[in-house]
Order: structure tokens, then sequence, then C-alpha cells
């Protein structure tokens, strides 16, 4: 006997076999029980949901000699020549093929005509927006006042294709998106029955692979045993045969794109091509990691609504630390436009190697969000100690050209610290060389220092100002102050002091602290 698909032996035969649509199964099951059945059902949901599987049962159902609390009972003759497709009694009819007018005809000429067994006629129309404007009008009338024997289900992927006249006359189920958590257990249970043996962790990427398709996931699932027939079917073996790429490389890529490294984004990229990667899967699985690391870096306990492991988690938040949102918004826009080009590229690796470009120099952009990210380049060029042109800057109040402020953007006449006359050595030596020691550090106190100003404390003390308290409470720990003054002492050959403090609420820094790193290192001229 020929194999059969896995969708196709294990699809269900019964109300309770089907997963993940309990609303539209138990409003089904009473409208049975209670002899309320309708006339007219639309269907419509995204792929492999079960709309036509969900349209057999519920024609085996109506016609079923003994129902069992509203499901067929699976054994009376009627179901078993409905499961068989033998029965006269329901028809199946694909819209994509069968479309016209002349089609439609014929059924208004066949509905004349009672059941000659059971006691329903069902027309099971799969894809009815397909069906041509004239046809629609065609069954306009039948669906409206069809004989009391006639049910008719309309299934769909695109209801908004359907005129309204077509709508109003049928009761409508919309069937949702099956969950990663019902479709893992459902492949599991069907694993055991079949006696293979797969990680829990493989089955969950192919259920997130599936996007919510029942019939997807089984499809997949077909594919990946059929590759390592006879072998245990593990995690690695499921990205090597849907050519996807685990959560680690876009976790490095996304670092390098980060220390805009361009020659180490390209080599990842070459490493992912030669190992036959699917591109297009690849920047649709980056997108969400970004998703992913939007929700960490702009939500509180977001724990339960992300469905990555505990050690995902501990990775995402650290990276969250270390990028801005408005970086993140940049990135999304820039990948999710590139996963919808990429469908229809022929040079796919050339296009993302281009948008990774783009993320690494934002300089290539000129759209409104990319600012920020210009400027922070900027920024870390002056940091790291590279030569960056001379800036001028006009501040103006209004459009009268009146001065409102100087190259710190504060308004005249307003209170500020006083520059020291001189910053001794030892610490200038430190603000030099502050972002190259910087990089240095443990992963967290890294990320952290990316926002750190630099002022100077009594003593030869080298003050560290972080924006908020819990990035001091972080980087002040005594362990991390240790961490940076060995990394002083190792960049400079002296031991400095390192005091770590953060900017009150409602404050300034320019309020509270000297920025002795724009003394030292910042020219700025000032045109009138």
């Amino acid at each position: 006997m020929s194999y059969t698909a896995l969708y196709r032996k294990f699809r269900p035969s019964e109300f309770e076999d089907v997963k993940g649509q309990d609303h539209i199964i138990t409003t089904l099951q009473n409208q049975i029980k209670a002899n309320r059945i309708g006339h007219a059902y639309l269907f419509c949901g995204t792929r492999g949901t079960g709309k036509t599987t969900v349209a057999k049962i519920f024609a085996k159902a109506v016609n079923c000699e003994h129902p069992v609390n509203g499901s067929p009972c699976g054994e009376c003759e009627m179901c078993r020549s409905i499961a068989a497709g033998t029965s006269m009694n329901v028809i199946e009819i694909d819209a994509a093929s069968n479309n016209g007018v002349d089609n439609i005809r014929e059924i208004r000429e066949e509905v004349a005509y009672r059941p000659t067994e059971g006691r329903y006629k069902v027309y099971i129309i799969d894809e009815v927006h397909l069906l041509s404007i004239g046809a629609f009008n065609a069954l306009l009338k039948t669906l409206e006042e069809p004989p009391e024997y006639v049910i008719f289900i309309l299934a769909t992927t695109e209801v908004h294709k359907i005129p309204i006249t077509i709508l109003s006359r049928c009761q409508h189920y919309d069937f949702k998106r099956i969950s990663i958590e019902t479709i893992t257990d459902r492949m599991k249970e069907l694993m055991d029955v079949e006696h293979v043996n797969v990680e829990d962790k493989a089955l969950r990427y192919i259920a997130k692979a599936a996007d919510g398709s029942m019939r997807d996931a089984l499809s997949l699932l077909d594919q990946c045993i059929a590759f390592y027939l006879g072998q245990k079917l593990t995690y690695d073996n499921v990205l090597e045969v849907l050519g996807a790429v685990d959560t680690d490389v876009f976790s490095k890529l996304l670092r390098k794109v980060l220390d805009r490294d361009v020659a180490g984004v390209l080599d990842i990229v070459e490493e992912l091509v030669m190992q036959g990667r699917e591109l297009t899967q690849l920047a649709s699985d980056f997108t969400w990691y970004l998703r992913n690391l939007l929700l960490v870096k702009t939500s509180d306990n977001i724990e339960d609504v992300l469905d990555v492991s505990t050690e995902n988690m501990m990775q995402l938040k650290e990276e969250a630390q270390m990028i801005e949102p408005d970086m993140l918004f940049r990135y999304i826009r820039i990948f999710s436009e590139l996963s919808g080009q990429l469908k229809y590229a022929t040079q796919k690796r050339v296009m993302l190697e281009v948008a990774l470009i783009k993320l690494c120099t934002p300089a290539m952009e000129t759209s409104q969000d990319t600012l920020l990210d210009r400027i922070r380049a900027v920024e870390e060029k002056v940091e790291n100690g590279i030569q960056a042109a001379p800036e001028r800057v006009v501040y103006v109040n209004g459009s009268d050209g009146e001065t409102s402020g100087g190259p710190d953007g504060h308004r005249q006449g307003a209170p500020r610290p006083e520059l020291p006359n001189a910053v001794p050595d030892d610490v200038q030596e430190v603000v030099k060389n502050f972002r190259a020691i910087a990089n240095e550090a443990s992963g967290m106190v890294r990320g952290y220092l990316k926002k750190a100003r630099l002022s100077l404390g009594g003593d030869n003390r080298l003050l560290i100002v972080l924006p908020d308290s819990l990035a001091a409470s972080v980087v002040g720990r005594e362990d991390h102050v240790q961490e940076l003054e060995d990394l002083i002492q190792q960049k400079i050959g002296k031991k400095v002091e390192v005091e770590v403090r953060y900017v009150e609420e409602g404050r300034h820094f320019e309020d509270t602290f000297v920025d002795i790193e724009q003394k030292i290192n910042m020219e700025i001229t000032v045109e009138d």
C-alpha cells in the first residue's frame, strides 16, 4: 500500500479531534443537538486551520443515524459512505476550477431533488472567493431560499473578496490560527502513535514555522522525518532540512551590526549561504528576533508573552541594554521591506547584504527615523578617538534668528557648573581612551557604558555618570568598578579611582556635572 501523508492519515473524523477551534465546534454541536441547523455557513480563516475538515464532519453529523453529543458516530452506513467519499449527499466543489455561471446553474438544478438517503444534501464550496461575479449572482437566490433539505458550506481564505450580498445570507465562522502549544501537543500525540523519536524543541520550531496552520506543520514534520528516516529528529536536523538559522546566529549577527562591523556581518552571510540556508526565511526570522528584542526593551514582565527559552530570554535582556528603541524600529522597517522584496528577487544574497550594510551605516539613509542613529554613529567615532569634522551649530529661538543657547543646548542665563581650569593628566588619559576601555568590559556593563558621560571628582577621581539609577546600580557594583579600574590600569599604566553616579530624575546632566569628555575631545564652533 502507498504511503499516506501525515496530514491526510490523521485528518480529524469527529469534532473532538479538531484542535484549536473550540468556539466553532461547540456552536455547531449545540446546533445539531437542538436541531437548529442553518441553511448556509461561511467558514473563513487562514490555510490549514480546519475549514474543510470541519465542513465534512458537520456534513456527517447532520446525516448521522446515531449522533453522539452532536458528533457523528462514525459507524453507521451514512457516516461510512461520507467518509469514503461515495455518498451522493455530500458534494464538494472546488471554486478554483468550477467558478463559472454554468457550474452554479448545475447546482441550482440539482437542489430540486431530495436526497435518496439521509436527511440533508450538503454542498461544500471550497475557495468560494474565486467564483466569478456572474456565478455569485447565480448563487444568490438559491442561497437565500434553499429547500429545507439543503445546506451550503462556503469556505474561503479571503473573505474580503466575497460580495456583501453573499455574506449577509450566511452564518459567519472565523477559524483562528492554531497556537504553537496546540500544534506541538498534537504532533507529540501523533509521533507517539507513529513511534518516531523527536526532540520537543524540534517540534516547537516546526509549530512556529507553520504559522498557525496544522496542515503545514504536519507537512513540514513529514519532510523532516523523511530526511532523517530511522533516526532521532533533533532541533539541528530540523533547521538543516528547513534551511533555517538558530537564534544564536541572530544574536551574533546583531552584535556585529551594533559594532558597525560590515566585514564581520558579510562573513556571517557568507557562512550561512555556504550552509545552504534559505535567505527569505532568514530575513523573516531575523525580523521576528528584532521584534522580540523590541518587546523586551519596551515592556516589563514580557516572559509570558514571548515564546523563547530561559537562555534566549537572558540573551535578549542583555542585548536590549545594548540598543536603543529607535534603532530597533529602523532595523525592523528595513527587514520588513526586505522580506517582501526577497520573494521575487533573483539576487537575494545581494539584497540581504545591502540591507545589513544599511543597518551598519545609517549615513546611507536619509529617512527621518535614521537621524538619531546617524548622530549616534558620529558620536561613536568621536568616542573611539576617530577624527570627526568640526560641527557648525546654530541655536535659534523661533524664526527671528535670536540665539537662545550655547553649544550645550542650555538657554542663556541658566545656572550651570563651571569648567575646571585643568583636568589632571591621568584622568585626561583615561577620558581619551575611555570608549576603547568600555568596549573591553563585560557584556552588561559594556551596554550601559554606551550611555555614560564623564565628569571629574575631587582628588584625581573619574566620575562615570549614568542616565538612571538602574544603570548606576549595575555598573556601580563593587566587582564592576574594580573591573573598570583594572582595565584603566592595563590601558594607561596608572591607577585612577572610579566613582559611579547617576542623573537624578527631573534634572539634566549639565545641571550637576561638567562634561570633561567634551572639553577634552570636542571642538564645536558656534555661529552667530
